[in-house]
C-alpha cells in the first residue's frame, strides 16, 4: 500500500516530510504514527492506515513534494513484490517482507539533530533556529513526548522576537515572523481574489441565554468545557444555509460550484501565535450539543497540534469567534476558496426596544452582531441580507431547549 502526501487544506498543494518516525524493515500497526508533515499551514501527524512492514521509503525527511505523491510502500504481504516490479519495470518473483534486523534495507529516518529530550528536529524547525538564532532549549515543545515542533518555534518567534533597531523617537521595530508573514500574505491574496462586502445585523439572544442558563453547569460538569454562544450560531447558520446554498460554494472561473454538505470552517487561534481553521464536517445533522462537542474537540486538537489530515479539509463555510474579547463589529477576511465568513462578535445587555400587545416599550436584553463578509462575485447584497435574516430569526425564535431533550 502507498503512503501519500495527504491534502492538509483546500489551498495546500504541497508538503514536507518532516520527521520519519518509523524505518524501512520496521513494522507498522494500523494508527500507529507513521510519519509527520509539515505545510505553510500546518504540520500533523500521519499514521499509518494498514498493518504491516514498512517496505520503502520514497521520500526522505527534509524533502518537499505535491500532494498526492507517493511517501513509502507498507507492505500488508505481497506489496514487496509490487515495489520491486515498479523498480525494475517488470514483473517481480514473491519476495518475503524486509526484516528489521537488515541493515543494508534500513536509512536514517529522522534528522541526527535533537532537542534536550533527544527527540529529533525536522529540517523545517532545525532551518527556522538557525534562520534567527534561537536557543532551543527556551522553546517548549508541544509534540510526541515532547518534540519542538515547527509551530512551536513560531509561536516563540511571534511572541518574542523584536529587531534590535531603535528609531528616533524610542520607537522599534518589530519584525514579522515567519507564520505571521503567510497570514499576511494569505489575507492579501484573499482580498486580491474576493469582492469582499460586509453586512452586519443585531441579534437578540435572550432565547439563547434562556437555554444556556438552565444548562451549563450541568454541562460544565459533565463534559468539562463551557456552553458557549458559538454552537448556537453555528447551528443557525447550518440551518439558514441549507436555504441559501450559493454561500456554501467556492469561484471556479465563471461559475460557482454549490456544495451539498455543509462543512464549517471554524477559526481557532493558537495561543496569539497564528490562526487554523480545522473544519467540523457535516454540520448539517449535528444539533446543539453535537455541535458544542464538536467544537470543543476540533479547538483542543488544534491547540495542542493534533489535528489529523482530514481536518484541514473541505471546509464550504467559515466561522471565527471574536465575542470573548467583547469586540463589537468584525470584518472578517475570506477563507479561500470559500466566498462567506461569519464573525460572532460579543454579546452584552444593551437597551432593546420590543413590540407586543402593550405597544413599543424599551428593555434590557442580551444583544450581539453577526457580521458576515461575503464574495460579490457569487452572491448580491439582497441573498446574503436576506440569508443573515433567517439566521438571526432562527436564533431569536427557536425552541433552544429542544435540542437538548431530543
Amino acid at each position: 500500500m502507498d503512503v501519500i502526501m495527504p491534502q492538509l487544506g483546500e489551498t495546500v498543494e504541497e508538503g514536507t516530510v518532516a520527521v520519519w518516525h518509523k524505518k524501512e524493515g520496521d513494522r507498522v500497526a494500523i494508527d500507529e504514527l507513521l510519519v509527520e508533515i509539515e505545510t505553510d499551514k500546518v504540520a500533523t501527524e500521519v499514521p499509518s492506515l494498514v498493518a504491516g512492514t514498512l517496505f520503502k521509503i520514497l521520500v526522505e525527511a527534509g524533502e518537499t513534494v505535491k500532494v498526492g505523491t507517493p511517501l513509502a510502500i507498507i507492505d500488508t504481504g505481497d506489496l514487496g513484490r509490487v515495489a520491486a516490479s515498479r523498480t525494475a519495470g517488470v514483473p517481480a518473483p514473491p519476495t518475503p517482507p524486509v526484516k528489521a534486523s537488515a541493515p543494508a534495507a534500513q536509512r536514517p529516518a529522522a534528522p541526527t539533530h535533537r532537542d534536550g529530550h533527544g527527540a529529533p528536529l525536522s529540517p523545517a524547525v532545525r532551518k527556522l533556529l538557525a534562520e534567527h538564532g534561537v536557543d532551543i532549549a527556551r522553546i517548549q515543545g508541544t509534540g510526541r513526548d515532547g518534540r519542538v515542533k515547527r509551530d512551536d518555534v513560531l509561536s516563540h518567534l511571534e511572541r518574542h522576537q523584536a529587531a534590535s533597531t531603535t528609531t528616533r523617537g524610542g520607537a522599534e521595530t518589530v519584525q514579522f515572523s515567519p507564520l505571521r508573514k503567510r497570514i499576511a500574505e494569505h489575507m492579501v491574496r484573499s482580498k486580491a481574489t474576493s469582492a469582499h462586502v460586509l453586512q452586519a445585523v443585531e441579534v437578540d439572544f435572550s432565547g439563547v441565554e434562556a437555554a444556556r442558563g438552565a444548562l451549563k453547569k450541568a454541562w460544565k460538569a459533565r463534559e468539562g468545557t463551557s456552553l458557549t454562544y458559538l454552537p448556537f450560531v453555528a447551528r443557525a447558520v447550518a440551518l439558514a444555509l441549507a436555504e441559501f446554498p450559493h454561500l456554501n460554494a467556492h469561484v471556479a472561473g465563471d461559475s460557482l460550484i454549490v456544495y451539498k454538505a455543509i462543512n464549517l470552517s471554524l477559526a481557532v487561534d493558537l495561543d496569539r501565535g497564528g490562526l487554523v481553521a480545522p473544519v467540523i464536517k457535516n454540520a448539517a445533522v449535528l444539533r446543539v450539543p453535537d455541535m458544542a462537542r464538536a467544537i470543543a474537540k476540533i479547538a483542543e486538537r488544534a491547540r495542542s497540534s493534533a489535528l489529523k489530515p482530514d481536518d484541514m479539509t473541505e471546509g464550504t463555510y467559515s466561522l471565527t469567534n471574536n465575542g470573548s474579547f467583547g469586540t463589537f463589529i468584525t470584518a472578517p477576511v475570506i477563507n479561500q476558496p470559500q466566498v462567506a465568513i461569519l464573525s460572532i462578535d460579543g454579546v452584552q445587555r444593551r437597551p432593546w426596544v420590543v413590540t407586543d400587545d402593550e405597544g413599543e416599550r424599551i428593555v434590557i436584553r442580551p444583544v450581539g452582531v453577526l457580521a458576515h463578509s461575503f464574495d460579490h462575485r457569487a452572491v448580491d447584497g439582497a441573498y446574503s441580507g436576506a440569508y443573515l435574516r433567517l439566521v438571526k430569526q432562527i436564533l431569536e425564535s427557536r425552541e433552544w431547549m429542544g435540542e437538548f431533550l431530543s
